[in-house]
């Protein structure tokens, strides 16, 4: 490996972001990556306090992420940051990442990818133009039993996948609190900053997102209800679609973000012709196997006889509880792992290239938009 840590900038998660502190703990966590620099609002003063707080040098703390992206490409290689972390509300998603890819800076990038499915397809083109790499920050898939689950049904442990139910419901906007002090609220049910969708852009493409990666399958037609439930939000809040995978498998998609008292209850659950799985986030160290013939088994993190995916994903001995944050940081961590060898002209090992890339960030989009189209349709049933 390289004998130094890789270096990174952030665009976004200046003070009062959630998911740009989250996004920092992250990928500290493994001792794999120091914050050189950003450009943290589009308020330079605020991004210059933000600076501040990180105790970084003020000449490394921008006022934009154009000036940041190419002053910062102009600096010496060993100096200037490796890649850049893109932590901004979805309509500031794709100018960052695709100056950052001009400019030779590997992106990390929050999802879903983009504002639309155009700029998605672009992103696309310029990673595979520039062979940089692009990691969407897809958490989920980096629990160590949602990987075990993966490498289960792709060892054919289930046989043939036949059904696949998921669900994602919160309950945080029950009641109308856009226009107030909630700065989340804000900007995620508004439709000049997050998009064509609200609930399923947001957490609909995570539950989408879990289904294709545990399954290995993408979906090919969908059939969906869309709701907007709270009088006067502009976007939906809330909807379920019905799923066909590649296979013939069909499967439930539900997503709700006005759920009265639910939290984060994010729970998927596939049956094959000799078994199914279920897992939710609750009690995320745990997997359930339940077999046609035999008894269900509860695995664990941590556990004997986990897939080599599951055991690199994995921090601490069985019975001390991960979570979220480790989740997140395995994704830097893989991250990381896949750039030292990148940067070392070295292969690296299958376990980590085990992150969601632009490939996902495609598919995330495309998902967003035939959702929306369904909703609104008479017809129902569209193709991927």
């Amino acid at each position: 490996m390289i004998h130094r840590k890789l270096r990174m900038g952030m665009v976004g998660g200046g003070q009062g972001a959630f998911i740009g502190a989250v996004h920092r703990i992250a990928a500290r966590m493994d001792g794999l990556i120091e914050l050189v620099c950003g450009a943290f609002s589009s308020d330079p003063q605020r991004s210059k306090a933000t600076g501040e707080e990180l105790f970084l040098p003020s000449e490394r703390v921008y006022p934009s992420f154009e000036e940041m992206i190419r002053r910062e490409a102009t600096l010496p290689a060993s100096e200037r940051m490796d890649f850049v972390s893109i932590v901004t509300p979805n309509h500031l998603h794709f100018a960052p990442a695709k100056l950052a890819l001009e400019h030779g800076f590997h992106v990390v990038l929050d999802k879903p990818m983009t504002f639309n499915l155009q700029e998605a397809e672009q992103l696309a083109t310029l990673v595979k133009q520039t062979g940089l790499l692009l990691c969407l920050t897809h958490t989920y898939t980096g629990y160590p039993m949602v990987k075990q689950a993966r490498q289960m049904v792709l060892n054919g442990r289930l046989g043939k996948i036949r059904k696949v139910y998921v669900e994602y419901p919160q309950g945080w906007l029950s009641e109308f609190v856009e226009g107030s002090e909630n700065k989340q609220a804000n900007w995620r049910t508004d439709p000049t900053k997050s998009g064509i969708a609200g609930c399923m852009g947001d957490i609909g493409t995570h539950a989408f997102n879990l289904a294709e990666y545990i399954t290995g399958l993408k979906v090919i037609r969908l059939c969906a209800q869309i709701n907007t439930v709270v009088p006067g939000r502009k976007l939906d809040d809330d909807g379920a679609v019905l799923l066909e995978f590649e296979n013939g498998a069909t499967g439930v998609l539900m997503a709700s973000q006005i759920a009265a008292g639910e939290e984060n209850c994010l729970k998927i659950r596939v049956y094959g012709e000799k078994g199914g799985l279920e897992w939710k986030q609750d009690d995320a160290n745990s997997l359930w196997v339940k077999w046609l013939h035999e008894p269900a088994q509860r695995l664990r993190t941590g556990g004997p006889g986990l897939s080599s995916f599951a055991q690199h994903n994995t921090r601490v001995p069985a019975g001390h509880p991960e979570g979220y944050l480790e989740a997140f940081a395995n994704l830097y961590r893989n991250f990381a792992l896949t750039l030292q060898a990148k940067l070392q002209g070295k292969d690296p090992q299958p376990e980590w290239l085990d992150f969601p890339g632009v490939e996902e960030g495609v598919r995330g989009m495309l998902f967003i938009e035939k959702v929306i189209a369904s909703g609104k349709s008479t017809q129902k049933w569209v193709e991927l």
